[in-house]
């Protein structure tokens, strides 16, 4: 028999790690940088550019997907909060685990005017799946870091391709 956890409000608050903030936000870095040097480049290194951006932000969605996983690693491992995780959410975690991968793949093929939005909405999309899966897995506390690192990242895609 499996338990749910307590609903977020009688949860106590956790508070992300300064280091965990430091290092999301030094990870849109490259995002605005590369975003910036789209516009001010010159045509010959636009490509290379546009390869950079697109291929950065394909990383980044990927890894979004893998966090999930170690969400089910962490509750079959007992750590305290997650090992009561229900069954059906630590499905859930592991099938949404791979889709942000499989999904950012083809943006990495296609040519980056397409790529950058198609990877700025699975950032966005990231963040949704997120928004509905972290409570059950005791991460609400962590939304609002995600919400601020999806927004900067994905607008940076969208600003990016407006460039090409």
């Amino acid at each position: 028999m499996t338990t749910k956890l307590a609903p977020a409000a009688q949860r106590p608050p956790v508070a992300v790690p300064v280091l965990i903030t430091a290092l999301g936000n030094a990870g849109l870095v490259p995002f605005a940088g590369l975003c910036l040097l789209m516009w001010v480049v010159n045509d010959q290194a636009l490509p290379y550019v546009a390869l950079a951006m697109v291929a950065y932000a394909a990383l980044i969605a990927s890894f979004l997907g893998g966090i999930h996983w170690g969400v089910v690693w962490l509750r079959h491992a007992g750590v305290p909060g997650l090992a009561e995780l229900p069954e059906q959410a630590a499905r859930q975690h592991l099938v949404w685990g791979v889709v942000p991968t499989v999904l950012a793949w083809p943006g990495v093929l296609m040519p980056a005017y397409a790529a950058l939005p198609w990877l700025g909405l699975l950032l966005v999309a990231c963040y949704l799946v997120d928004r509905k899966l972290f409570p059950a897995a005791g991460l609400d506390p962590w939304l609002t870091l995600r919400f601020r690192l999806s927004a900067g990242a994905a607008m940076c895609c969208f600003l990016a391709a407006g460039a090409l």
